[in-house]
């Protein structure tokens, strides 16, 4: 088969997973192709789990990587379906803020829920939202090639040679002693090496940050590939574990695939619960210790304040550094006003501009200046 135009029409879908495949970084031979085809025709198949394992034992994912491996499976063969179907129970990737039963409060629809910002609302609009057509902007090219390099270091245990440390390399010292007799010429030495910190983003996708929930989850999507151990979370009225789907390589697919696993977009606003939430799951709550935490939101809290200032004020012995980044500063003389913001500013590290993505990349990277701990 020279060209994919001479498939036979029904192997073209089996061939174009392949495809996806190698665009999200997975190796995969000709011969692995044909003979994933040839597995398929000797099944049958009955059902997708039949290609499923056809898949899996021709095209050997990587252990490592079968999560991947599954998403980009589902997306391909059963679409929307598949994460639509996957978070019907609402899963440990989903935390519900809202109450049942709540009869007191009606929804808001999603073109009339906080066009401007200034009536966030804590109750529970469920509306999906499409993705554009992505494009790399400076702020997104100047993340991708400094974060690397930039983004935020600790000191991890393991010690690696040096020319200057704190501790003696003696194996090192003993075997270089052998090459003059048993004579210590030079002392050997040996620091930490670093490793990155964690980083756990927190992005508002209430009506309130509306103008600004797509630019944001691009900009997530290239910090996870930028860097290891990074975690996206969305809130609004439900608390959301994106981090799964941003890590697919395609932008689109990732962040199209993110839409779907989001149910609340562009709704209430609670900021407070879904903090609560977050740090009440013992998983979630892992990833903020010892983590560069960025939360990414106006602070129109329309909840309660004190379960805000609560969640944040714990949040903050967990962390790292934690960082509020709010399109309400507009300058260096910013103070907060709204209640919410005066109720955590003692908590947070830095209460700075996150109106654009330069201003949230610029933060972002600054935060690797800061003192190795």
């Amino acid at each position: 088969m020279s060209t994919e135009s001479e498939l036979p029409r029904a192997a073209s879908i089996f061939v174009s997973f392949v495809a996806l495949l190698r665009a999200n970084g997975f190796a995969v031979a000709p011969e692995q192709t044909t003979t994933y085809l040839a597995a398929i025709e000797l099944l049958g198949p009955r059902d997708l789990n039949d290609i499923r394992q056809s898949a899996l034992a021709t095209l050997a994912p990587p252990p490592e990587r079968r999560t991947t491996f599954d998403r980009l499976f589902d997306l391909h063969f059963r679409g929307s379906e598949a994460i639509e179907h996957a978070d019907d129970g609402e899963d440990d990737e989903t935390v519900r803020l809202q109450e049942e039963g709540r009869g007191d409060e009606e929804p808001l629809l999603s073109d009339e829920a906080n066009e401007s910002g200034l009536a966030a609302s804590r109750t529970e609009a469920l509306v999906g939202r499409n993705f554009a057509q992505v494009s790399m902007t400076d702020a997104l090219r100047r993340l991708a090639r400094d974060a690397p390099s930039r983004l935020p270091k600790r000191r991890g245990h393991r010690r690696m040679r040096a020319r200057r440390g704190p501790f003696a390399d003696l194996r090192r010292t003993l075997r270089d002693s052998v090459r003059s007799d048993g004579e210590i010429l030079r002392l050997g030495h040996l620091k930490r090496r670093q490793r990155p910190r964690k980083i756990l983003l927190l992005i508002d996708v209430s009506g309130s940050m509306k103008s600004r929930t797509e630019e944001n989850m691009k900009l997530a999507h290239a910090l996870v590939q930028a860097a290891p151990g990074v975690e996206i979370f969305t809130f609004g009225t439900r608390l959301t574990r994106v981090t799964r789907p941003l890590r697919l390589k395609r932008r689109e697919q990732a962040l199209n695939a993110a839409a779907h696993l989001v149910s609340d977009w562009d709704g209430g606003t609670r900021i407070g619960d879904a903090l609560q939430a977050f740090l009440a799951v013992p998983r979630f709550g892992a990833y903020a210790r010892g983590a560069a935490v960025v939360v990414v939101s106006d602070g129109l809290e329309r909840g309660d304040c004190d379960a805000l200032r609560d969640a944040v004020a714990k949040l903050s012995r967990r962390a790292w550094r934690v960082s509020w980044l709010t399109p309400l500063a507009t300058g260096p003389g910013f103070r907060p006003q709204t209640e919410a913001l005066v109720a955590i500013e003692r908590f947070v590290d830095d209460l700075v501009d996150g109106g654009t993505s330069a201003s949230i990349v610029a933060h972002v990277l600054s935060l690797g200046r800061r003192r190795v701990a």
